[in-house]
Parts: structure tokens; sequence; C-alpha cells
């Protein structure tokens, strides 16, 4: 005799491959009588379903779209076809920078039946995803594998290889993974330095649970750890500036993965940017075309203010020697 789960299952599955069914037709369909369909109708109503019927001989029961998420019934192929375009999303960024395409994935990932498992992975080695040029790749196990540690909340020994190729092992506490639209960064503590530190995913080599676990105090915001690190992190100079913009017309001028931004006032933002040398950030504000106060240091104000009477000159005489 077919469980009660399975039968609540089973007429989930019935209900929504066509609009309308009469309670004879879902009798027949899922081998039951008419009476344990309404009495399974019921139950289904009760943890979320919204299910619609029409009295008389000639009505029927129709599955409607709720107000909230109940259990999802899925065939194995379209349990296949769900966890491939979570996985693309995760790794295109399709859905923003939020974390729910992989959160989801990691969630329907575990609960998989092992013959879709292995599908599923079969694709993944399969598979080959083409980076923007410039964009670093990462495959879709990293990811979930960093997601889980986030999850897990445990510490974790992390083997990791900087941009210079020099490797690493540490103990670090998991705790965000952020996506920036161009890469992902796994956010964790550094255990031995007692530093919120960022790292680049695809050069994480490999995270190893300790089975510690770990209650984090006082995390940091991982998005603003996130743009500080990637803004002036590989920089040298970095400089301080003023626009005279709010926060949000700032962030469209210098994005934040360029500058680590801070209001002042509503109507100004300052914005730290970093750059190879005084010249080289002389030119990139020049290049915004907005008015700006630079609040330091001077080799920057001063590399922008030659820049700007090189090109007044420039353009002034010009101008005179087109005259008659």
């Amino acid at each position: 005799m077919i469980s009660a789960s399975a039968r609540l299952l089973r007429l989930v599955s019935v209900l929504a491959a066509r609009p309308s069914w009469t309670c004879a037709e879902l009798a027949e369909r899922t081998g039951v009588t008419e009476r344990t369909v309404r009495r399974d109708v019921a139950r289904l109503r009760e943890i979320g379903y919204v299910v619609e019927s029409d009295p008389g001989p000639w009505g029927g029961y129709r599955l409607r779209a709720g107000s909230r998420v109940p259990p999802l019934i899925l065939d194995d192929e379209e349990a296949l076809a769900v966890a491939v375009g979570l996985r693309e999303a995760a790794l295109s960024g399709a859905l923003g920078g939020d974390q729910a395409a992989l959160s989801a994935l990691l969630k329907l990932r575990q609960v998989l039946p092992g013959r879709i498992a292995e599908r599923l992975a079969e694709m993944d080695a399969a598979f080959v995803h083409t980076p923007r040029p410039s964009e670093p790749q990462i495959t879709p196990g990293t990811l979930l594998e960093l997601a889980a540690a986030c999850r897990r909340g445990e510490r974790a020994r992390l083997s990791y290889q900087d941009g210079k190729g020099r490797a690493t092992v540490r103990e670090v506490d998991p705790y965000r993974l952020v996506h920036t639209g161009r890469r992902w960064y796994f956010v964790a503590r550094d255990v031995a330095r007692n530093q919120w530190r960022t790292f680049r995913a695809d050069r994480v080599v490999r995270l190893q649970p300790t089975g510690r676990p770990v209650e984090l105090a006082d995390p940091p915001d991982p998005a603003r750890l996130v743009s500080r690190s990637t803004a002036n992190g590989p920089y040298p100079l970095s400089a301080t500036i003023r626009l005279p913009l709010p926060m949000d017309r700032a962030l469209r001028l210098i994005p934040a993965t360029v500058g680590t931004h801070r209001p002042d006032g509503p109507e100004a933002t300052i914005v730290e940017v970093g750059g190879p040398d005084a010249d080289g950030l002389a030119g990139y504000l020049l290049g915004l075309a907005t008015p700006l106060r630079v609040l330091g240091p001077e080799a920057v104000r001063q590399a922008l203010v030659r820049r700007v009477r090189e090109l007044l000159e420039d353009n002034d005489g010009g101008e005179r020697g087109a005259r008659p």
C-alpha cells in the first residue's frame, strides 16, 4: 500500500501536468478513491499548495500559484535541468551580485538522488565555462565547496596560491562568498592574524573542514570589504577625492570595484581610489570629466593641476595660432 506522503507527491505531480482535473480522473490516475482524493487535496492546502475546486459533477481541481513556496516536486530530468541552470547562473552572475543561485544549487545538490548527482557530476566534468577576457576560470565544484563551508559555520584549513604564485596554508573561519560581476571572492577570518581577509576564489587550491564550530563575533560587511580590497589592494598609491555628487551618482561614475565610497553629507561623496603612481591617478581623475577636489596626497593634486595646465596651454595656444 502506497504511503500517504508518496500519495501526496503523486497527486501534486498529476495536478501540475495539466490545467484541470475532475475528482474521478484524479482518483483513477492516482489509484485511490474519490474520498481519498478530497482528503489529500485538503492536506495539500494545509502545507501551502493552492488547489482551487469547482463544485458539481462537471467541476474539477486546479493547481494555482500561492503566496509562499510549498514543497516542489521534480522528476529526474527536471531536477537535472534546474541544477544545470542554477550552476550556469552562479558562474555567469546572471542574477546579480547576490548568492541566490549558488545557495539554491547547494540545497538542491544535498537532496539529489545518487543517480541524478552522478549525471550532474558527469556534465560538470564535460562542460567548459568560457570566461570573459581577463576573467579567471572557476569550477562549480570549488564554488559549492566554499559555499558549503560558509553555511557550516566551522573552521577550515585553506590552501591558497596568491597572485605571485606563492602557496600558503592557513586556518580560516569562512563567512561569505561575494560576486563582483567579474569574479568571486571568499571572505573569511584569518585565525593566526585575527584579521578579516578576502581571497580570490579561483586561487583557492583546497578548503578542508576541521570539524571545529566557530561563532563569528561582529563580522564585517563582506561586499564593502571586497570593494575596499579590490579598489586599493593591488596599487602602491591611493588618492582621496571629494565629488560634489550624492552617493548613488558617485557610484555610477566610479564603481565600487574601483573606489571605496563614503557620504559627505547628502550632496557629496568622499572616494578613495588606487593607482600605479601620482601621474597615473591624475590621468584617471581627469578622464572622469567632472568637478572634483583632491584631498590627498599632495603629489596627486599637483600632478592633476599640471595636467590641467598643460591641456589648457595646448588648447589656448592652438586658438591663438589659428587667428589671422
